[in-house]
């Protein structure tokens, strides 16, 4: 069960596919519900069925229907996997409970946090871990990417957590891809060769807080690049049209592996990330990173060794790191070497054997318990 999917582009969607090849791989027969949408009707060799849905922010969001039980039920799976579950995966959960289903939850998005910076305010976020709440406790098992998740789960009360990261693909994301044709054809486009190529790749949406790269204005030789697309973009060649940024749009595969190479350094804004993939594809790339001091990126930056982690609070903070890259090309060099030794080892497929390690769990009953703590996140106040 997943919120997102094909065509849409962002980490759940990622991390579906990535899961479901793994399934494939090993032997194991998997079903997909999706949001409607004009995408794939199977994938890797398994079906996707397709949920109503409404647009959003240019993102279909699924409606729960009567068709969801019994497509569970003529199914009979052995676990239910629900990918960042919120209404279909709600749905999913409760069925599952019903129909005697183990189920494991994972959380990956930060709904609270993008109904705060989206004009809900500090009521709709604490509506919204009030709804979070209520899905995980429903769940068998829920998996978290970082501390910074786990902490805010177990703030509002939900216990059987256990930590599950992401897999990077560290053969296609590899810094000798910067010697290839491709990248240097695209290197010249981006930058002159005197000039630092600072990107950033992801979904161009509010809550990725992309406004922060103003504080980049004047850096000389800096050239900015944004890979990715969404209801941002207009507005962001607006404010960020003193850095004259080339937008790449939003690429996959080859193509954005090569976008990867064709950087020097890579820096992520956003405030409200479970984890941060693009985080440990940079690094894979051999990038250094700036990321901001808060969720996800805690666990991937190692402050002054792989990349810098700014104060979110402070725009000069993020100004500081990227311009000492800016400046320093062995500083660089050192940064995405140790970058890349920290992920090399965070393959799929061992990341597809944990995932099956915490399926066993929940069918053998064998969960993890973690107890609550008073303190609620921000925005959730009252009661549990």
């Amino acid at each position: 069960m997943t919120e997102s999917f094909l065509p849409t582009l962002n980490g759940v969607t990622t991390s579906v596919c990535r899961v479901v090849e793994q399934l494939r791989a090993r032997g194991h027969e998997a079903m997909i519900v999706a949001p409607d949408g004009r995408g794939p009707t199977h994938f890797a060799g398994f079906p996707v069925h397709r949920m109503p849905s409404v647009g959003y922010r240019q993102f279909p969001v699924g409606i729960p229907g009567p068709q969801l039980s019994g497509l569970l039920a003529g199914f009979a799976p052995d676990v239910i996997h629900a990918a960042s579950p919120f209404i279909l995966g709600a749905q999913a959960i409760t069925a599952a409970s019903r129909l005697g289903i183990p189920s494991v939850a994972v959380f990956q998005t930060d709904m609270a946090k993008y109904a705060r910076g989206n004009g809900f305010g500090t009521a709709g976020a604490a509506l919204v871990w009030k709804m979070i709440r209520r899905i995980h406790a429903g769940a068998t098992l829920t998996l978290v990417p970082s501390e910074s998740s786990r902490r805010d789960l177990e703030r509002i009360g939900v216990e059987r957590i256990a930590t599950w990261g992401r897999g990077v693909d560290s053969a296609l994301y590899h810094p000798n891809r910067r010697s290839d044709e491709a990248t240097r054809i695209l290197r010249a486009r981006l930058a002159a060769p005197d000039e630092v190529a600072v990107g950033y790749v992801g979904r161009l949406a509010p809550e990725k807080e992309l406004e922060r790269l103003q504080a980049l204005r004047r850096i000389r030789g800096l050239r900015l690049v944004l890979v990715g697309d969404g209801p941002a973009r207009q507005g962001l060649a607006r404010k960020l049209s003193a850095l004259d940024p080339v937008f790449l749009g939003a690429l996959r595969g080859e193509e954005l592996a090569t976008a990867y190479a064709a950087l020097d350094v890579f820096v992520h804004t956003g405030t409200t990330e479970t984890f941060g993939q693009t985080l440990q594809e940079a690094h894979a790339a051999g990038l250094p990173v700036v990321a901001p001091a808060v969720g996800g990126p805690l666990d991937l930056v190692e402050h002054g060794v792989d990349g810098f982690l700014f104060d979110p609070h402070q725009s000069r903070s993020l100004r500081r790191g990227v311009l000492a890259l800016v400046d320093d090309p062995r500083l660089r060099v050192r940064f995405g070497e140790a970058g890349r030794r920290a992920v090399v080892g965070r393959t799929w497929e061992a990341l597809g054997d944990e995932l099956l390690g915490h399926y066993r769990s929940v069918l053998t009953r064998q969960i993890p318990v973690t107890a609550g703590v008073s303190e609620p996140p921000p925005g959730l106040s009252g009661s549990r």
